[in-house]
């Protein structure tokens, strides 16, 4: 299955890769990996002078998300520490629109739309689809596709730039099997990164995972 390159009216989308979630406080297994192949895909969108979008979360220090207040996680992502900058390594454009999340005290948030005037801005720049990687899968990532598919916008997954959590086994399986439900597309780092000097004619291959859905 193939779809059009990245081209005009895309964006990439990069998907809370902080420290606290690659070694820190809620470090997910195998995160660090997203780094290098997610670099390919910013340098292509560069590349091809496409709009690079880089969520994070925000959190105050007393968030309603941390166990010390009855949610599910230690504390993470406080805003302005060391373990809520983006990880070391992570080559983002000095024009990348930085999008923080869930930065009130008494809201949590994991989409990146949820709060944050993310859509308005991608409208404004006339943006319908776009490419996504980062952490986690099962939380963020997933909940990121799933309001995009809502909003309209066609939504490719760079499968081999994100990582769950699996607090249960099944976690990252069943939220990859909701974003192809929900119509996004599973795209290969290597589709993307080849695609970059592909012309206005080239495709980026949907690999064999899930059920992918052309847009």
């Amino acid at each position: 299955m193939t779809l059009r390159a990245p081209g005009p009216g895309d964006a990439l989308l990069v998907v809370d890769v902080q420290n606290d979630f690659v070694t820190g406080s809620l470090a997910v297994r195998g995160a660090g990996e997203v780094v290098p192949a997610l670099n390919r895909c910013i340098d292509a969108f560069v590349r091809r002078r496409l709009p690079v979008v880089a969520s994070r979360d925000w959190h105050p220090p007393d968030h309603c998300s941390f166990r010390e207040r009855g949610g599910p996680w230690p504390p993470h992502c406080i805003a302005g520490t060391e373990g809520a900058q983006f990880a070391p390594g992570l080559v983002l454009p000095v024009d990348a629109l930085v999008v923080s999340k869930a930065t009130e005290r008494d809201r949590d948030a994991y989409s990146v739309f949820a709060g944050t005037g993310l859509d308005r801005e991608l409208r404004k720049r006339g943006i319908d689809r776009f490419f996504v990687g980062g952490l986690a899968t099962d939380y963020c990532v997933v909940n990121t596709v799933r309001d995009a598919r809502r909003l309209g916008y066609a939504v490719g997954v760079v499968v081999d730039a994100i990582r769950a959590v699996n607090v249960h086994p099944d976690d990252g399986a069943n939220a990859e099997a909701a974003m192809w439900a929900a119509g996004a597309i599973a795209v290969a780092v290597e589709a993307i990164a080849g695609a970059a000097g592909a012309g206005k004619r080239g495709a980026v291959r949907a690999p064999t995972r899930g059920s992918p859905v052309s847009d």
